[in-house]
């Protein structure tokens, strides 16, 4: 996919996920691997509803800027998901409500926050891992992204919010939002008992599916 359908593509979805309430302001951001290495992704201070295609910031396979405006302050935080990621063609961090509000509860397991509550959920997430707090841009968020080992493919920053990468944008902001809506359910279920999937349902959709998650005993829930 040539660059300027990738622009038209990052603005049309970041509109879309604005509109719909799941990041308020000018927070997240969004970046897209393109065919030479590099990649684009959004600018800092930009709303992901009023995005122009000839602004997004233009990267080399570096990280270098050689176009468009100044890139988002959180350039570590996407660099180290697609080092560690092979797969990923595309990130979305968000600050959508119901998955801060789960990054910020004491009783989440770091390596399994939520449990698997749908079959959608496991197939577009898996597993999600949480991150301890680091301030917005702080490059140290790298390092603990990379302790992660490209395991996870959605991940909670705490206090902040969520990251998703995938093998397309749309995978990932198909994921990004399965994570909020599970987000939701767990919030609204939380201290009800609900019923989760079993260990045995996990096991036939990761075989069914061929899905690719981090080893967990689902029983922790």
């Amino acid at each position: 996919m040539n660059d300027t359908q990738l622009r038209d593509d990052i603005c049309r979805l970041g509109r879309s996920l604005f509109e719909r309430g799941l990041t308020p302001g000018s927070s997240g951001n969004i970046s897209v691997r393109c065919e030479d290495g590099g990649w684009l992704v959004t600018p800092t201070n930009a709303s992901l509803g009023w995005l122009d295609p000839a602004k997004l910031s233009r990267l080399d396979a570096t990280g270098r800027l050689i176009s468009g405006d100044k890139p988002t302050k959180e350039v570590p935080l996407h660099t180290a998901l697609y080092e560690t990621r092979g797969t990923a063609q595309a990130i979305v961090h968000l600050h959508s409500t119901h998955s801060v509000a789960v990054s910020m509860l004491a009783e989440v397991n770091p390596r399994a926050v939520l449990p698997p509550m749908t079959p959608y959920y496991m197939m577009k997430c898996g597993v999600t891992a949480l991150v301890p707090y680091y301030r917005p841009g702080d490059p140290a968020v790298a390092d603990a992204i990379k302790g992660l080992a490209g395991k996870y493919s959605s991940v909670l920053l705490a206090n902040h919010g969520p990251v998703v990468a995938g093998d397309s944008l749309e995978a990932a902001v198909y994921a990004m939002e399965e994570l909020e809506e599970t987000a939701k359910l767990y919030l609204l279920l939380r201290g009800l008992n609900p019923r989760h999937l079993s260990p045995e349902q996990v096991n036939d959709l990761v075989k069914t599916f061929g899905l690719t998650v981090p080893e967990h005993d689902w029983h922790d829930h």
